[in-house]
C-alpha cells in the first residue's frame, strides 16, 4: 500500500512515487557564478533552514506491468542519504520487485544504493539502463587520472557498479525503453547524464536528474554551475535549454534533487525561472 506521505503521481498508465534518499551537505561555495552570499540570500528567501543541504530523490514508476527504479541513491555512502531502500518497503516494494533501473548519470549518490556491502547487485532481477557515453566515461582510465584522487573512488564505484550488473546492462538509444518512457539526452553534468520523459495518455513527466543541484538557486540563475560538473559551460546550455522547454510546454518535471515534494513546474521570471513545487 503506497505512504500517503509520499509525494506520487499519476502519468497515463504509470504511477510514478519520489522517494527521498535523505541529504547530503554540501557548501555553496561549491557554486560557481554567483557569490557565495546570493546564493545563501536565496535559499533563506526560499525558507531553507539549511541553506547548503542537497536532498536526494529516487522515482519509482509501477505500469503495465513494470516496476521501475529511477536512480538508487547514495546506500549511505560517505555518510550521506541511503533511505531510499527503507521507502521502498514501505510502499510495498521489494529489491526483487524491481525489473528495471533507470540511470540518470553514475555519481555515487545515484548509484550507491545499487550495491551491497559485499559489492553485489541488491536488485538481482533488473536490467541496467545507462547511456554508452556515461560507460564509456568512468571506465575511462585518462579521464580517472585527471580528476583529485579522492574523485578517483568515483570512477571505482562506476566500476565495480557495472562489473556487477554487466550481465543486465542495457545501453539508451533514444527509443522506448517501455511503452511510453523514452531516455532523453541531456549532456553536461556527466556526458552521458540523461533524463527519462514519460509520454501516456495525455499527460507528460521528465525526470531531468541533476539538472539542478540547488533547484532555486540555479533556476533563478541558470548560469550558475556547481564543481559537480564535468563540462560546466554544456551543463549550462543544457540547463537553460531544458528549463526553456519545460516553461513552455507547461511540463511536470521531476528532479533528483528537487526537495521531497518531488514533482514541479517551472515558471518563467524576470532573468530565469523558478521552480513551483505543489502545496500538497
Amino acid at each position: 500500500m503506497n505512504n500517503p506521505s509520499f509525494a506520487s503521481r499519476q502519468i497515463g498508465d504509470f504511477a510514478v512515487t519520489a522517494l527521498s534518499d535523505g541529504n547530503m551537505a554540501a557548501s555553496l561555495e561549491l557554486l560557481s557564478g554567483i557569490d557565495t552570499a546570493d546564493a545563501a540570500e536565496i535559499q533563506r528567501d526560499a525558507g531553507l533552514a539549511e541553506p547548503g543541504n542537497i536532498h536526494i530523490n529516487g522515482y519509482l514508476i509501477r505500469g503495465l506491468g513494470r516496476t521501475i527504479l529511477v536512480d538508487s541513491g547514495t546506500g549511505g555512502l560517505n555518510n550521506s542519504g541511503g533511505e531510499l531502500g527503507e521507502k521502498l518497503r514501505l510502499v510495498g516494494v521489494n529489491p526483487e520487485d524491481i525489473d528495471t533501473v533507470l540511470l540518470t548519470h553514475a555519481h555515487p549518490d545515484h548509484i550507491g544504493g545499487l550495491l551491497d556491502a559485499q559489492g553485489q547487485p541488491v536488485y538481482p532481477n533488473a536490467e541496467i539502463h545507462i547511456h554508452p557515453l556515461e560507460a564509456q566515461y568512468w571506465r575511462d582510465d585518462s579521464k580517472m587520472m585527471q580528476v583529485a584522487e579522492h574523485r578517483q573512488r568515483n570512477f571505482l564505484l562506476a566500476r565495480r557498479m557495472l562489473t556487477a550488473y554487466a550481465a543486465s546492462l542495457k545501453f539508451l538509444d533514444g527509443g522506448e525503453i517501455v511503452k511510453g518512457i523514452r531516455s532523453v539526452w541531456l549532456p553536461g553534468h556527466t556526458p552521458g547524464h540523461s533524463g527519462y520523459r514519460i509520454n501516456s495518455g495525455e499527460q507528460s513527466l521528465l525526470i531531468w536528474g541533476d539538472i539542478v543541484h540547488f533547484p532555486h538557486i540555479q533556476s533563478a540563475q541558470p548560469g550558475v554551475s556547481i564543481a559537480f560538473d564535468c563540462d560546466a559551460v554544456q551543463a549550462e546550455t543544457t540547463r537553460k535549454t531544458i528549463m526553456a522547454q519545460a516553461a513552455h510546454e507547461k511540463l511536470l518535471v521531476a528532479g533528483m534533487h528537487f526537495g521531497e515534494p518531488g514533482f514541479a513546474h517551472i515558471k518563467t521570471v524576470s532573468g530565469g525561472y523558478r521552480v513551483v513545487y505543489p502545496e500538497n
